[in-house]
């Protein structure tokens, strides 16, 4: 299992697989392929369907078109059968190919094709599912982000303070920012009014309107196309920061995110994080599980009952697709977001007030969200 710096990453929205994945390619193809008259680069599937509304165009542009002039050729109904975001780069000399280059961007950022995947990160955690990981913190006496700690080594904790400076940023933002979101659905932004509107209420009230405000500031950065931390995806990108937000005044919320960080590797390494290959219960669902499970650290949970609160955070969202109006990360995207960071705290309420016992764990919710999404048909994923 990878490093969590392969999970939050930082990058611009408004898709970690549809704009942060491609634009990389983009850097990769352009580094290799830079003596040409032109370049044409062919979108399939997922890409190509919802690419536009991602900005995926905009992304390779930004990197190909200073270079040489740039064609993009969406191909919808063609889906590759590696995975549904692929992408085809070819440069062109003379009107003729002279170099071409197949890749899929499978999620998180990440790049791959059928040989192989591109930079290849260190597997530096020995346990991969959250069974054997349990099992080992009662055994050492320890909890999840000791064995975080453990395994990444002190130099994590200035990745993650990093990452945390990221995310407060994006949310104060998002908070100070109003007006209508790009790309045509008229949708306008919301945070800063149920900011406002939070300080009229009082006690829980009050509580779930700063929640919302605040995945609400996310995510509405990440349409825009603001820079944002993925977590596990730009299009979940609100879940986790707002939870943590939410709670880290009185609380040491970095070992919190080591935590989240954990669950949500746990399911990229065993099921999936992308919406074009699973639905939006592998990006919405896992960001609830993930800000359950850093939650429910908090408020001093053990260990069973850290795992209860991702469980019921994931299982709640099983079969969720990734419908996107227009296939715009907005609508009901942004909303998502939102009532997913209100569930985890609903989740981590259930589980510490519990024993942390419970029948279905987390490993095997991982499997079901897994053969759930590959069961949906593609227009759902």
């Amino acid at each position: 299992m990878e490093s969590l710096k392969e999970l939050y990453k930082i990058g611009n929205g408004p898709s970690s697989s549809h704009t942060m994945g491609p634009k990389k390619a983009a850097e990769r193809f352009a580094e290799r392929s830079r003596d040409v008259d032109s370049y044409r680069v062919t979108l399939y599937g997922s890409l190509a369907a919802t690419g536009k509304g991602h900005l995926t165009d905009m992304a390779i542009l930004s990197v190909l078109e200073p270079i040489a002039p740039t064609q993009i050729v969406w191909e919808p109904k063609v889906v590759l059968p590696f995975h549904p975001n692929g992408m085809l780069f070819e440069g062109l000399k003379a009107g003729k190919v002279v170099d071409r280059w197949t890749i899929y961007s499978i999620g998180g950022g990440a790049l791959a094709n059928e040989s192989s995947r591109l930079e290849i990160p260190a597997s530096i955690y020995p346990l991969t599912t959250i069974s054997e990981i349990k099992d080992w913190c009662y055994r050492e006496g320890k909890t999840y982000w000791e064995y975080v700690n453990d395994c990444e080594g002190p130099e994590i904790w200035d990745y993650l303070d990093r990452i945390w400076t990221v995310m407060c940023e994006t949310i104060q933002r998002g908070l100070n920012n109003d007006g209508v979101l790009p790309g045509g659905l008229k949708v306008a932004r919301k945070a800063s009014t149920y900011w406002v509107k939070s300080k009229s209420y009082t006690d829980s009230l009050k509580s779930r309107a700063q929640i919302y405000a605040y995945a609400l500031a996310t995510s509405e950065e990440n349409a825009s196309g603001g820079i944002v931390v993925t977590a596990p995806t730009c299009g979940s990108c609100g879940v986790v920061p707002a939870v943590l937000y939410h709670l880290a005044n009185s609380r040491d919320f970095l070992r919190a995110l080591t935590t989240a960080g954990l669950f949500g590797n746990v399911v990229k390494t065993n099921a999936s994080i992308s919406g074009a290959e699973v639905g939006c219960q592998g990006e919405v669902g896992v960001a609830c599980a993930m800000a359950a499970a850093a939650a429910c650290q908090l408020f001093g949970g053990t260990p069973s009952q850290i795992e209860y609160a991702a469980e019921m955070g994931l299982e709640h969202h099983l079969g969720l697709t990734c419908d996107p109006v227009c296939g715009l990360v907005q609508v009901p995207c942004i909303e998502r977001n939102a009532i997913a960071a209100a569930r985890a705290f609903d989740a981590n309420a259930y589980a510490t007030l519990s024993d942390g016992s419970h029948m279905v764990s987390f490993d095997r919710v991982v499997e079901v969200m897994n053969e759930t999404g590959h069961d949906l048909p593609s227009l759902y994923r």
